[in-house]
């Protein structure tokens, strides 16, 4: 009787290390999935934070245009007023008249 005992208090202790091994492998498992999401979480978070950096210092950078320079630029071309085709002076209205006098050539 003695063996018997000794067997089934093996067995028993055999299987209990069975088990809780398993068991211990089923919460390390559930263990590293939750710090796989949890780095997933953390490298979204840092794209997000990097992300939101690089538009704040675009924002800080952003040129603005130098009105005084196309004031003065305008100035030296003879002013605002001056287009390509008419020059400073405009246009004669004589030269509108298509042989008459008057700028419709009617």
């Amino acid at each position: 009787m003695g063996i018997s005992i000794m067997a089934a208090a093996a067995a028993t202790s055999t299987a209990y290390s069975i088990y809780s091994g398993e068991k211990q492998q089923r919460q390390q498992e559930k263990s590293l999935e939750m710090q796989a999401e949890a780095n997933k979480k953390a490298e979204a978070a840092a794209l997000k934070q990097e992300k939101s950096s690089e538009e704040n210092i675009r924002a800080a950078n952003r040129k603005q245009a130098d009105v005084s320079a196309i004031l003065a630029a305008a100035q030296d071309t003879g002013g605002a007023d001056r287009t390509l085709l008419t020059g400073p002076m405009g246009i004669d209205p004589n030269q509108l008249a298509l042989g008459k006098n008057t700028l419709l050539g009617a």
